[in-house]
């Protein structure tokens, strides 16, 4: 590519509604009853995010057992299973649930579904701590499917009662290819009534894809357990680019702009547009001054906290 040295920033990026909504009401919590708060696990997967709320007295640890008896706990934007909320319960603890309401839909369709009588196909990665919230929904009925080949290699009849839900940080292209697997492989099967993906994460895998081939490098801003934001990295090479992941301006290596005049710079719904801005100034330091930015979408999704928190109906 010619030209000046030039960095595309794809709109939207950064954080989405879920996001917004577990940081407010850990916000929330902290102004109304002081640190220290307790999380389980991270309150969403970014370093720099947890890293400010640990300096203003939030302690994350990765069960509710740890909680002291009768503590503020805040379940974390990646919900949590049944039997988690049971061991709160049993420890008194004083719940803040911070569940996406976009998973917290998939939940309500694990439910369902188990209601039903039909083998859950659970389309996503089982290390990850949504995955692990949703199987707990109906572990005796539940299967994780990562892969295509685990899709294919599925040991049921074809005519077995099943239904598939989806992580919501999953690349929208592989888990498309994973149902197709399931669609030709089961004759009774079922879906969510709309598509388990959530709108921040298509959207940001779109920006992607629709500034790709105007770019020599796409650096994605996110942390390193961040799946959503994995994901748009690996669309990007998927379609043949260059691109990396960037946890924060110091992991970014000069290096990589060899040969790149064009450089496209986006964020997973979990990073802080701080970080950003903090890649774009280090990057017009080396050249890279001339900013335009490429918008294939315009979200205005709101998701309210609890009303306990504000005062307010609780209503997402």
């Amino acid at each position: 590519m010619s030209g000046a040295k030039q960095v595309l920033l794809a709109e939207p990026r950064s954080l989405c509604a879920g996001v917004r909504r577990a940081m407010a009401i850990i916000d929330l919590a902290l102004e109304q009853h002081g640190a220290p708060i307790y999380v389980r696990k991270e309150i969403v997967h970014n370093h720099y995010v947890v890293r400010e709320f640990q300096r203003r007295g939030v302690r994350f640890v990765d069960s509710e057992q740890e909680v002291p008896e009768g503590a503020v706990c805040v379940f974390s934007a990646h919900g949590v299973s049944p039997q988690v909320r049971r061991n709160a319960d049993e420890r008194g603890l004083d719940v803040l649930d911070a569940t996406c309401p976009l998973v917290a839909k998939v939940h309500q369709e694990a439910r369902r579904f188990a209601r039903d009588g039909r083998t859950l196909l659970l389309v996503g990665h089982a290390d990850h701590e949504e995955v692990e919230g949703t199987f707990g929904h109906a572990p005796d009925q539940t299967i994780i499917v990562e892969t295509v080949a685990d899709a294919e290699a599925l040991d049921l009849p074809l005519d077995t009662p099943v239904a598939y839900l989806t992580q919501t940080t999953l690349s929208v292209d592989e888990t498309k290819d994973i149902i197709a697997v399931l669609q030709r492989r089961f004759t009774d099967l079922r879906g969510p009534a709309t598509d388990d993906i959530c709108y921040a994460s298509q959207n940001r895998q779109d920006g992607i894809r629709a500034i790709v081939d105007r770019c020599d490098l796409v650096l994605v801003v996110g942390s390193t357990n961040s799946s959503n934001s994995i994901r748009m990295v690996e669309v990007a090479r998927r379609l043949g680019a260059r691109a990396e992941l960037v946890p924060d301006v110091t992991h970014f290596d000069p290096e990589w702009l060899v040969g790149a005049t064009t450089v496209g710079v986006s964020a997973g719904a979990s990073a802080p547009e701080i970080l950003v801005d903090e890649l774009v100034e280090r990057l017009a330091e080396l050249g890279h001054a001339d900013v335009a930015v490429h918008r294939v979408a315009t979200e205005d999704v709101v998701f309210s906290p609890p009303a306990r928190l504000t005062g307010a109906a609780d209503v997402p």
